[in-house]
């Protein structure tokens, strides 16, 4: 999801008080990050995320005017972790689960004022799951949760054209399906039987959220620019009170159902323009995105597969006009399947699949 444009025009003067004060935002908005974590495969995968850079769609989005966003997220998680050590015998055994995700963001922007303006987020789903040696796929298709948020920025955008500082307050409403059914045969000869699909690929989380978000950028020299963009949802509700399994025989009163977890995602890099073509900007950065195992608020009981991904994620944006295409891919460097509360309390460590690659696309539009 993307929590605001951070894309400005190059034009330079900026104070270096407010520099500081941009970076004493950054820094507070990264460590509210924990250390556990949400991000690839069996971890929920919901966010696209978008990165700012010089010249890109033209500046600051004008008072009265409309901006509409597709986005697009795509990953094939099959690498199994518990902690940050890589379960290599699920392949030697062939039975590694592989999650599938196509994630669909559609995002409408209005500018109200110079500095305010309202948003409208809708995520469509794709999604399969399977183990390698399982003769069954389970599939997932429908709409995400909706978030309606507002964004301010700290300071006048025609004072500061070369740095500002963005915040956004959002409400996460559960509009998507959290109880997705399959009907599967597990092996050959049975009857068919229905089950929800594991909550990894359900469209919805179950539950309501708060979405915080901060965007930045500090212009550097005459060409790059720096830029953040981090954001965090808090779910104070516990579980989705559907049973993951009820066709088992016995249930665990500590993770019968799923956990509705905190996620977030924070960016950070550099873009460049390539003079030599007009409206190109070339953008790299780290990417770190994750599940935490503890909640900022409410309890943490539920099954949930916490962990965390950092990425280095290279890519371009191409303004013309008044459209913006832009496309980036996130490499995997560190991943890490951490305890959740349940784990913790029976003495377990459950493992998680990620993906080595995660691919993101948007199309922006103006009017």
């Amino acid at each position: 999801m993307r929590y605001g444009t951070g894309v400005h025009t190059r034009q330079h003067g900026a104070g270096s008080f407010q520099f500081l004060s941009s970076f004493g935002v950054l820094l507070f908005a990264f460590l509210l990050a924990p250390s556990g974590a949400r991000a690839q495969g069996c971890i929920v995968a919901r966010s696209t995320g978008s990165v700012g850079g010089p010249e890109s769609e033209g500046g600051y989005l004008q008072a009265g005017h409309w901006e509409l966003e597709l986005d697009y997220r795509h990953q094939f998680s099959f690498r199994h972790y518990v902690g940050d050590v890589e379960q290599t015998y699920r392949f030697e055994l062939g039975n590694q689960v592989e999650n599938k995700i196509n994630l669909e963001n559609m995002q409408v922007t209005y500018q109200l004022t110079p500095r305010w303006s309202f948003f409208a987020n809708v995520p469509v789903l794709f999604a399969s799951r399977r183990a390698n040696d399982a003769i069954f796929t389970y599939h997932s298709a429908g709409i995400g949760d909706t978030i309606l948020g507002a964004q301010r920025w700290m300071w006048d955008p025609e004072k500061n054209p070369s740095h500002n500082i963005q915040i956004t307050a959002g409400l996460q409403i559960p509009t998507g399906d959290d109880n997705v059914q399959n009907a599967v045969i597990k092996n050959v000869g049975d009857s068919p039987v229905t089950v929800p699909v594991d909550y990894s690929i359900q469209p919805g989380t179950g539950g309501w959220g708060l979405v915080l978000g901060v965007v930045s950028f500090q212009n550097l020299g005459k060409t790059a620019q720096f830029y953040f963009n981090g954001g965090y949802i808090i779910t104070p509700q516990n579980t989705t009170g559907k049973l993951r399994n009820p066709t088992a025989t016995s249930q665990d009163p500590l993770t019968q159902y799923a956990s509705i977890s905190d996620e977030y995602l924070v960016q950070t890099g550099l873009a460049y323009p390539i003079s030599s073509v007009k409206g190109l900007t070339l953008t790299f950065g780290p990417r770190f995105e994750g599940v935490p195992a503890h909640d900022l608020i409410g309890k943490d009981l539920g099954f949930r597969r916490p962990g965390f991904a950092l990425s280095l994620e290279p890519g371009f944006q191409y303004t013309r006009w008044k459209s913006m295409l832009a496309f980036s891919v996130g490499r995997a460097l560190w991943r890490a399947r951490v305890k959740s509360v349940p784990d913790i309390m029976e003495g377990k460590h459950g493992d998680a699949a990620f993906a080595d690659w995660v691919w993101l696309a948007s199309l922006t539009h103006r009017f």
